[in-house]
This record gives structure tokens, sequence and C-alpha cells, in this order.
């Protein structure tokens, strides 16, 4: 698969996901209708679908400077970390806004969705590697 194709099949699988965990956690927390929240989760999901996209490109022109090849733990922790840090910048305002709450809650609200979504992008890019093979950038060079 080339990485354009990657990045867009592994973007939009880890966002499908991403609804389907959003869209009860935020009905349950906030005591709030499922027809206010899965558009909510949806508008999230499609600005992560474009961050992933960006992100991984990034990362991924990143990952194949570096001379240890592989994706280990701590690179795939680092990885997280990146990603969901970059979604806080947008995603804090935007809930806010969307379920009339302050700033503070909405941080609180999406602490508890990183903690979610750190294990969730780790787990699900394990397993998507294991599916669909390491991209490009972390493979050993032919020899």
């Amino acid at each position: 698969m080339s990485p354009k194709n990657r990045r867009v099949c592994q973007a939009i699988l880890y966002e499908i996901g991403a609804v389907a965990i959003v869209t009860p956690i935020l009905t349950f927390a906030f005591d709030a209708k499922v027809s206010s929240t899965l558009p909510l989760s949806v508008l999230m999901a499609t600005i992560a679908l474009i961050w992933n996209y960006l992100f991984n490109a990034i990362f991924e022109r990143w990952e194949a400077k570096q001379t240890a090849k592989g994706r280990s733990w701590r690179r795939r922790i680092a990885h997280g970390i990146g990603f969901e840090g970059g979604l806080v910048l947008v995603l804090v305002p935007l809930t806010a806004y969307w379920l009339s709450i302050s700033l503070l809650h909405a941080f609180i609200a999406e602490i508890g969705l990183l903690l979610t979504f750190f294990v969730y992008a780790i787990v699900f890019t394990w397993l998507f590697d294991k599916i669909f093979g390491l991209p490009v950038s972390a493979q050993e060079a032919n020899k």
C-alpha cells in the first residue's frame, strides 16, 4: 500500500472507531442527547481525521530519518502524545462551545477522552501495523 493510501486508510478506520467511542461517553458524561453528541463526535472526528493525516505525514518523515528502524513502544508512545496533544488545542474550545460548558470543564472532559484515546491510539496503531505491515518509514533498508 502506498504511504498516502496507508495514511488515508489508517485515519478513516481510526476515526470510525473514535465516533463509536466518543458518542456514548459524551452522552453519558454530560447527560446530553445523542442528537447533540453524535454531530459533535462526527465534527471532532473530522478534525481529528485531518490532523491524523497531517501528523502521520510529519511523523513518518521524521521517522524515516531515524537510524533505529521499527516501532518500539517508546516511539509509539511519542506518536500518541504528539497526536493527542495537537488535538487538545482545537477540541477543548470546540467542546466548550458545543456543550455550553466552561473551558475548564471542557479541558477536564478532554483529559478523560485523551486518556482513553492515548491507549486507543497506541493499540490501534499496533493492530493496524500488524494487519497492514509497517510503513516504509519504519522498515529496515533493503540490504
